[in-house]
């Protein structure tokens, strides 16, 4: 069923971290209720929504870096392209700051 997908290890730990991003939310939600908050996005959000909108830029900076990883190779004159686990780091700090700044 999944044959076309590659699942590697970062593949498989950044799905397990949205997994667990959505209970650890869900959880907050039955908690401790949220209200709109405006901060450095142009709207008025909720966690959920911040959430949702980080989730979204972390998906684009991965597949940037995919897609720009061979170019990387060049521009730097690496040796060998360099490793998935840069833009994992790099997507969840942005989704952090997404969650507390946005």
């Amino acid at each position: 069923m999944f044959e076309w997908m590659a699942w590697t290890l970062p593949v498989a730990v950044f799905f397990c971290c949205i997994v667990l991003m959505l209970a650890g939310m869900t959880v907050w939600e039955l908690r401790s209720p949220t209200t709109l908050r405006k901060g450095w996005l142009p709207m008025a959000t909720t966690r959920g929504d911040r959430l949702f909108v980080g989730l979204l830029m972390a998906a684009y900076v991965n597949l940037a870096f995919v897609g720009l990883s061979e170019k990387m190779t060049a521009w730097f004159s690496l040796e060998q392209e360099p490793s998935v686990w840069i833009s994992f780091v790099v997507s969840m700090a942005l989704l952090a700051l997404v969650m507390r700044k946005g």
